[in-house]
């Protein structure tokens, strides 16, 4: 199955090209591995002859192509009442909740916000790689409440990709964490490793070993009972990034056992959760142009912690 027949003449002046590459310059709706299936499919034409992707073109070819329908995901949709923070025609950017998780993986299966993304968008989801599926274009941890984005065509998740490919968005993070820092705010630059005695996590290693992050934080509130409301902003998108870098200054998020979080009994709840939100986006809508600065409440969870009257400083 395939869409519309479209059409291409190579311009006079134009240097003899790859196919693949000249075309995907045309088009910039679609990209380099789109119309690679379309060459797989031997969907694309020159006077009714089927042509390879690096069929050299000249200036006054004819060239024909459609690209493959995109199959439908094999997932049921499932109606999980999302909070939508912002939609339009091309993306749309959710308040997760807690204890969710993005996408299907091993295992026995579960629900996802993938299947919730399915069920509200019906037919508008981005195709890359030929299947429909929600274009999620980061993830958040299972326990990580708040905003996420995803694409509705290819055009968008592609744009959505290059920005945190160029890190032209800006990502903040609510944490309650324990103790409180003796400075206002700081900055953390310690790249991280999977943990290899333990890899359900990650850790801090030496230089020129695992991935660069960067984490800006700064203090909101210190609370009596001796924890602090940080916001943390990251430059970098690392697996547990917040998560290690609180840990490696000692002050691990509430309720994160994982990476260090003890019983405190001076809190006046009892953490059930990683208590870590994403609680801002900032972007350049990737089709639009817009400048989006959205922003998540805090949830239920973070209330009786950030509620209280007594507080320090």
């Amino acid at each position: 199955m395939e869409t519309e027949i479209k059409e291409y003449i190579v311009p006079e002046g134009t240097r003899k090209t790859r196919a693949d590459k000249l075309l995907s310059g045309a088009f910039s709706e679609h990209s380099r591995s789109d119309f690679e299936r379309a060459f797989e499919a031997e969907l694309v034409h020159i006077s009714g002859e089927v042509i390879v992707k690096n069929r050299k073109l000249s200036p006054g070819d004819v060239v024909t192509f459609s690209m493959p329908k995109v199959e439908k995901c094999d997932m049921t949709p499932v109606d999980l009442n999302l909070s939508i923070i912002f939609e339009d025609e091309h993306l749309l950017v959710i308040d997760k909740p807690s204890g969710l998780i993005t996408h299907p993986g091993a295992g026995a299966p579960e629900t996802t916000l993938a299947h919730g993304l399915l069920f509200h968008c019906r037919d508008h989801l981005s195709g890359i790689g030929g299947v429909e599926r929600p274009g999620i274009a980061h993830r958040l941890d299972r326990d990580t409440s708040g905003l996420i984005m995803a694409a509705k065509t290819d055009v968008a998740h592609r744009g959505l990709s290059e920005l945190f490919q160029t890190r032209t968005l800006i990502k903040e993070y609510a944490a309650l964490v324990a103790g409180h820092p003796e400075l206002k705010s700081g900055s953390i630059r310690k790249p991280i490793e999977r943990n290899p005695m333990h890899r359900h996590k990650m850790r801090i290693c030496q230089e020129g070993y695992g991935r660069e992050a960067h984490t800006d934080w700064r203090v909101e509130h210190l609370y009596v009972g001796g924890y602090a409301l940080l916001r943390c902003r990251i430059h970098s998108g690392r697996t547990h990034q917040i998560r290690v870098h609180m840990k490696s200054l000692k002050h691990p998020i509430l309720g994160d056992i994982v990476y260090g979080y003890r019983t405190m009994p001076l809190l006046p709840a009892v953490p059930d959760r990683v208590l870590l939100h994403s609680a801002r986006l900032a972007f350049t809508h990737p089709i639009t142009e817009e400048e989006l600065d959205l922003e998540a409440p805090l949830p239920e969870a973070f209330q009786p912690f950030v509620n209280r009257h007594l507080e320090v400083g």
